[in-house]
């Protein structure tokens, strides 16, 4: 038995937070364990989409509005005041950080061997030792070594990473799951409050996933069977998350 947790954005920005969270998963995996050529490919995915969007005005904005947000949930009653204290120091750092950063990835462009490898990555095939003999050199050096300086690459985003992570988190945590039935494998919901985050917990035995699709005030979710590749008509038993 599995319980498997499925997402769905509501807004581009948190789409986009998600996504860059997804890279930085992957961009650990790969600093953990030796996936040799495998651990190019979601740093220069997320080279592309730091080049392709600056980050650093909107997540500056969301850092601003969470830091005003928990200092004033610090008055009411019955708050864990220690756990907003943590979090508002973490929030204060990530900020402080980010303010006098450079682009996150911009040194990484003065890197003539990730630059050379990029240019050819996405090509299919293009990573025999023969096309980029510089790649085959590399991946002979022992273990630590590339892992001290895959961890140095991955440095230059962390000044991005780390805000977006722990706006992510603190998402997560708006709201509890919440035991739900969808009937005939559909289930419909609104907000009064505007949603960013649609969260699924749902056992795998059941034989089937969500697709999940909404705005920040009325979602939708059906249930599709895996195998048969069609809409359940079943009662599926799930717990519910709506993040604001």
């Amino acid at each position: 038995m599995t319980e498997l947790i499925y997402e769905q954005p509501l807004n581009e920005k948190t789409r986009s937070y998600l996504r860059l969270e997804y890279l930085e998963q992957q961009l650990q995996m790969n600093l953990t364990q030796d996936h040799q050529n495998r651990c190019f490919h979601p740093l220069f995915s997320l080279c592309e989409l730091a080049e392709r969007c600056d980050y650093r005005g909107e997540v500056l904005k969301d850092l601003n509005k969470k830091i005003l947000f928990l200092s004033n949930w610090k008055n009411l009653p019955h708050i864990d005041k220690q756990q907003i204290d943590k979090y508002l120091s973490l929030l204060s750092d990530a900020r402080e950080t980010l303010q006098i950063s450079e682009r996150p990835g911009s040194q990484l462009k003065q890197n003539r061997f990730l630059m050379a490898l990029r240019q050819r990555f996405n090509m299919p095939g293009a990573c025999c030792n023969f096309d980029l003999p510089q790649l085959h050199y590399w991946l002979a050096k022992p273990w630590d070594v590339r892992q001290q300086e895959y961890s140095q690459w991955l440095d230059t985003f962390s000044v991005i990473l780390t805000p977006i992570s722990l706006l992510l988190e603190l998402t997560r945590l708006t709201t509890e799951y919440t035991e739900t039935v969808a009937k005939y494998g559909f289930y419909q919901g609104n907000s009064n409050q505007a949603l960013s985050l649609i969260r699924v917990q749902l056992d795998s035995h059941q034989g089937c996933y969500p697709t999940i699709s909404g705005h920040k005030n009325r979602y939708a979710i059906h249930f599709v069977q895996f195998e048969q590749l069609k809409h359940s008509k079943q009662a599926i038993e799930f717990k519910l998350a709506t993040c604001i």
